[in-house]
């Protein structure tokens, strides 16, 4: 790895490390995959509320030997879930992570939380938000919130599906939940995976069984979905009143006939049912190798915004560029398209150009600082209570700058009359230093300047502000933070422009 390869690792693992880096690694101007890079995702889950999508991922950090040196991810430390959201698809915001497993987390029951399915009910005229994940390969969980960022908390104290659960036996690993919320609002939860020994063809250990009206509870017998080279990744989706249930197939290298699914593939299956009975139709979407030339696991969720649909999935594209051991995935969004007639899905391109932008970013209402399009030397970390002065029950997530590094929104709407001012809550973390806001390109148009002294105490929040020239129309916009000296840096809380 080269110096700024290490910096980029010291950041992903704790944000605690500065070192002056101003590149861009792995979501490359003007692609849209992966979605962010400054921080991993994986198993990505789709929940649409509000017009605004909302992707759940695993976790993954970066694990380290004695001499700090990257490791291959083992995947046993993972215990949070990440958040981001969009409304336009390229800039995202990052949420931060939910503390599920473990002593700190929701569910102290659990030991680890992978691969999130969530979902949204009116109950008794009142909006919840429901995560359900898995702990590890043995049970899945569930948590409960009022927004769909949380607070999160856990309703039962205990996993919702068990080895005890009427209907999972048989099932190698009871994990990658995925739910439905049908239009009578009844609740399915699809899960499994795994191949017992000597039935690669026929693993049978995809399940779904009813949800309880409650969301936290289930019902009745789970029933076989008897899915062809089943491994793993639940996913569901209705289309045109048809259900789409949607697997990633197994690895196991023995004979396939042509209606079979490839190894490490997105299959699915068809019915008219939520339950079944299912017939199987072929293959989505190939293994990320096939796309980005590094392999591993195919994990996706399909979803609709703004009349179009789409395909969240994951590829290790930032661990690739970061020059580092396999393992660690980042979450990636392409089109989906049906066929007209048939209803069939067409073969979907992976790339990473990725999807268009929906619509143009709106500059004039408050805008949190971890709002990302693209970026280069930034990262991200939560405030707590106290930190926020006790201001939110959630904790909030800011981004941190150093010199050198910079924000990118893309296709920020200035209008006709275009912005009179900018001001932004900050705090120093260092030396004095000044933020730029440039259009175009991180040396772009200067069209304003904060300018931020040296910090004196550990976190003391101010309202930097600066007026504004040239800012018009429909423009990129960059933020670029410029030194004193190496120890400047900055936590961006939020900002918002005031029009002319």
């Amino acid at each position: 790895m080269n110096n700024e390869t290490i910096s980029q690792a010291d950041e992903l693992r704790d944000g605690s490390n500065f070192t002056v880096h101003s590149q861009e690694i792995g979501k490359i101007r003007p692609n849209a995959n992966p979605l962010v890079a400054h921080k991993f995702g994986a198993d990505p889950y789709a929940l649409v509320f509000n017009n605004r999508v909302y992707l759940y991922m695993t976790s993954d950090k970066l694990e380290y030997d004695a001499d700090g040196t990257p490791q291959k991810n083992s995947y046993q430390s993972i215990r949070k879930i990440t958040v981001i959201s969009s409304d336009d698809l390229i800039n995202w915001t990052d949420h931060g992570e939910i503390k599920v497993a473990g002593p700190e987390g929701a569910a102290t029951w659990a030991s680890q939380s992978w691969a999130p399915a969530a979902a949204h009910r009116n109950i008794e005229g009142e909006d919840r938000f429901y995560l359900y994940f898995a702990n590890n390969a043995s049970g899945i969980g569930v948590l409960s919130a009022p927004t769909p960022i949380g607070p999160w908390t856990d309703p039962i104290g205990k996993a919702l599906v068990t080895r005890e659960t009427p209907g999972v036996e048989g099932v190698t690993w009871l994990f990658d939940p995925a739910v439905l919320v049908d239009d009578d609002q009844q609740a399915y939860l699809y899960f499994g995976g795994g191949v017992p020994e000597g039935k690669p063809e026929r693993p049978d250990t995809a399940r779904v069984m009813r949800l309880g009206d409650d969301m936290i509870t289930v019902t009745g017998t789970a029933k076989i979905i008897p899915a062809p080279f089943m491994f793993e990744n639940s996913g569901i989706h209705k289309y045109d009143n048809i259900y789409y249930y949607t697997y990633c197939s197994n690895f196991f290298q023995v004979e396939r006939d042509a209606d079979s699914p490839p190894p490490g593939e997105i299959a699915y299956m068809t019915s008219t049912q939520p339950m079944g009975p299912w017939t199987y139709q072929g293959t989505i979407l190939k293994n990320p190798g096939h796309f980005f030339g590094i392999g591993g696991n195919n994990h996706h969720a399909i979803f609709p915004l703004a009349n179009q649909w789409y395909i969240a999935y994951h590829a290790q594209t930032l661990c690739q560029a970061m020059d580092i051991p396999e393992g660690y995935r980042s979450t990636h969004l392409n089109r989906v398209e049906y066929e007209k007639s048939s209803g069939r899905i067409r073969a979907i391109q992976a790339d990473y150009a990725g999807v268009d932008q929906l619509k143009s970013f709106n500059p004039y209402r408050t805008v949190s600082g971890s709002t990302i399009g693209w970026s280069a030397g930034v990262t991200t970390r939560q405030l707590t209570e106290s930190e926020q002065e006790g201001s939110s029950k959630r904790e909030e997530v800011v981004s941190l700058m150093h010199g050198g590094s910079w924000i990118a929104l893309s296709r920020v709407n200035f209008g006709e009359k275009g912005a009179a001012s900018f001001t932004a809550s900050l705090c120093s973390q260092g030396g004095a230093c000044t933020l730029e806001l440039r259009l175009g390109r991180e040396d772009g148009v200067l069209v304003g300047q904060v300018y931020i002294p040296a910090s004196v105490e550990d976190l003391e929040w101010t309202e930097g502000t600066t007026s504004i020239s040239g800012a018009q129309y429909e423009q990129d916009l960059y933020m670029v933070l410029q030194p004193a000296d190496q120890s400047s840096r900055i936590l961006l809380r939020h900002w918002m422009f005031e029009e002319a």
